[in-house]
């Protein structure tokens, strides 16, 4: 019975590069739907794979859907624990979901509970040893008008791009190699 697997598996294995073409050829499309589909058939096709996991992580963060952004992710990072996009994909989709459900229980003013107040703490103080200080500023600084900066009539050409760089990326996970 294993055998059979194992001959399916590599037989499968031949669709991976035709499967993963063609769900970045819907990618490109805008077809997010049937893409994710076609990543999902090629990661079906060769599971040691982690590329249509870390481009289901990255589609499905970018339409909003960060729990199965988050699925994905941990998909990559069983096969690959030290992929960066894939961690990056699951913090932020995992701060995401702590901040919508932190408004929903302010608005229902679950916040006041003692549990709750500890809870938001514990991740407050998280996110200051991980970012900073300022992560979590108050925002009164924001508030305050800033004074008027004088604008140049004379305009300057833009320095051209070192041939090194990357272009900035609109996805900030493609700056870090995930596609």
């Amino acid at each position: 019975m294993l055998g059979a697997c194992s001959t399916m598996a590599s037989k499968d294995t031949g669709n991976y590069a035709a499967l993963l073409g063609q769900a970045e050829a819907e990618v490109s499309a805008g077809r997010v739907e049937s893409a994710l589909v076609a990543f999902d058939q090629a990661a079906k096709a060769d599971p040691t794979r982690k590329e249509p996991w870390v481009r289901s992580a990255q589609l499905q963060f970018d339409t909003g859907n960060y729990g199965r952004a988050i699925v994905a992710a941990e998909e990559v990072l069983q096969r690959d624990p030290d992929d960066k996009v894939a961690d990056s994909v699951l913090t932020v989709a995992g701060l995401r979901i702590a901040s919508e459900s932190l408004q929903r229980l302010q608005g229902n003013g679950a916040l006041a509970s003692d549990t709750a107040r500890t809870e938001a703490e514990r991740l407050a103080a998280t996110m200051r040893a991980t970012m900073g200080e300022g992560i979590l500023d108050s925002g009164e600084e924001e508030a305050k008008p800033r004074p008027a900066r004088r604008r140049s009539t004379a305009r300057r050409a833009a320095p051209a791009p070192k041939a090194e760089s990357k272009p900035v990326a609109a996805n900030p996970f493609e700056v870090l190699g995930g596609g």
